[in-house]
């Protein structure tokens, strides 16, 4: 790798890290089942066209990436890649693969495994395929040995690597066994898997969840005790989830979880929570693009009438920090000083005076098992009523509100949600949140700003991190005045997990999701 593209890779924490990994061993007990209890429905699992932290754990435990993100703050590591070069012009990235990763059919695992798994991610124009689809086109990835893949970018990349974990890699002679009517097996892999992931599938029902065993054969090895069988099971419920906890019926939960269930889990002794910082921003997302939602006074006298302290004191009990813009606190790409809006009907009402169209119902979309989402849409519609604004609020789970979201015409006014974090770069947040180019994919907020698009695409090129810095902040100060989002607060991570379990290791990429490190106490 040359000095400049280092630079470009410099992040928040200070810059990636890409560490080394030393390999386990053969596993000397094991045995046992941990089942997690997950807040939103596995309805798909092929991981090239989901990506979101609720169904995270399909990504990483069934399948593997070239590096992987790990701990708390995040690092990389070496996976099924040994290493990697890059050229001078920054345009070609080459890796040499391990030679002893296999699937789970028991197939080697090869370099035309990886050239696949990008054609097919980006012909299916899902999931992480905005990543990618400027950067690298159909055909351009190639294989000149069986364990050397070579990708060629169009142009350089700033962000490239921070992405290469999220291509997974699937087994190509199988998914092409089950390909129909040149649909890269689309249907096929929802409901079956192709990976060599710790652990390989063995049944999956949509509507309860999916179970997986563990691959003895994984390249990685295994220490400790690991647990033999995997369970991922829906239950949107909150009183639920804590209870099933409490009673031991449960291995895990989500994070996130309200902060008086937290409290109330502290209580048992079959409990224990683990906490760290994390890089997981709450907002309000504005659908920039809609009547009335288009013009700035509107979206100023919204920002002006959410109760910021009220809500972090009261609901979330002081257990999270008011962050006033899109990006993570502790990562870089904010300016200093950043004044975000603060709780002032008064001049919320001044805003609404200077909107020209008239008012309309307008609806917020708040997410079905996220208590904190409920009661932000709850707050806000009692707050806007008092400045005139009529509020609808509708509950959906998360499968139906992210499938609202691809389009800007069937997105809801307002949806109360977390953006976390799939690679450590505030492109993640600000670049993705509010860019053009990720309309229809990775965007909340449908906001267009030309000079703000100037400003990402030299951004994505630049392999200089001062250059970059100063641009990220100039972006997070433009939707900040344009009031493209409402920016609430940075969460910390409580992670519920059963007194008996050890050895999670928390990364704010994989939310704890990732089993294959969980040991059983003995």
């Amino acid at each position: 790798m040359t000095t400049t593209r280092r630079d470009a890779l410099k992040t928040v924490l200070g810059s990636v890290a890409l560490s080394t990994v030393g390999f386990e061993g053969a596993s000397a007990q094991a045995g046992g089942k941990f089942v997690y209890a997950n807040n939103s429905p596995y309805d798909n699992l092929d991981p090239h066209t989901i990506f979101d932290t609720a169904r995270a754990a399909t990504r990483f435990n069934l399948y593997d990436g070239l590096y992987r993100w790990v701990d708390n703050p995040p690092k990389m590591i070496p996976w099924l890649a040994e290493s990697h070069t890059v050229s001078e012009d920054g345009k070609v990235y080459t890796f040499k693969l391990r030679q002893n990763a296999k699937f789970h059919d028991g197939k080697p695992l090869t370099s035309a495994d990886v050239v696949y798994s990008i054609e097919r991610i980006i012909a299916l124009k899902k999931g992480p395929a905005s990543l990618y689809l400027d950067a690298i086109k159909p055909g351009t990835t190639k294989a000149p040995d069986p364990h050397t893949v070579v990708f060629n970018l169009t142009q350089p990349s700033a962000i490239f690597l921070t992405t290469v974990p999220d291509i997974l890699i699937v087994n190509n002679a199988l998914v092409k066994a089950n390909e129909k009517d040149g649909d890269w097996a689309e249907a096929w892999l929802a409901r079956n898997e192709a990976g060599s992931g710790s652990y390989a599938l063995r049944r999956h029902d949509p509507a309860v969840g999916w179970t997986a065993r563990r691959f003895p054969e994984h390249f990685a090895g295994w220490t400790g005790q690991p647990f033999d069988d995997l369970e991922f099971r829906t239950v949107l419920e909150t009183n639920t989830r804590v209870l099933g906890l409490i009673r031991g019926d449960y291995q895990g939960a989500d994070g996130y979880l309200p902060y008086d269930q937290i409290q109330r889990l502290r209580q048992s002794s079959n409990v224990q929570i683990i906490e760290a910082e994390s890089l997981r921003v709450f907002i309000l997302a504005l659908n920039n693009s809609k009547p009335l939602m288009n013009d700035v006074h509107f979206r100023k006298a919204l920002a002006y009438a959410f109760d910021y302290d009220g809500f972090i004191a009261n609901i979330m009990k002081g257990s999270v920090s008011r962050n006033p813009g899109p990006n993570p606190n502790p990562i870089w790409g904010t300016p200093a000083g950043l004044k975000g809006y603060s709780y002032d009907l008064d001049k919320a009402r001044e805003e609404l005076k200077k909107v020209t169209q008239p008012l309309r119902p307008i609806t917020i979309n708040a997410l079905a098992g996220f208590s904190e989402s409920e009661q932000a849409a709850t707050l806000f519609q009692n707050t806007l009523r008092q400045i005139g604004v009529e509020v609808i609020v509708e509950v959906s789970p998360w499968s139906v509100v992210s499938g609202r979201m691809r389009a800007a015409q069937t997105q809801a006014d307002i949806i109360p949600l977390w953006k976390s974090t799939y690679y450590v770069d505030p492109n993640n947040w600000v670049g993705e949140l509010y860019g053009t180019r990720y309309h229809g994919t990775r965007t909340f907020s449908y906001y267009s700003n030309p000079e703000f698009d100037k400003r990402l695409d030299r951004a994505l090129v630049s392999g200089s991190q001062e250059e970059r810095q100063k641009l990220y902040e100039e972006m997070t100060q433009m939707v900040n005045d344009d009031a493209a989002g409402i920016f609430v607060y940075n969460t910390k991570w409580y992670g519920p997990y059963a007194s008996k379990v050890e050895g999670i290791r928390f990364s704010p990429v994989s939310n704890g999701q990732d089993i294959r490190w969980a040991s059983q106490k003995r």
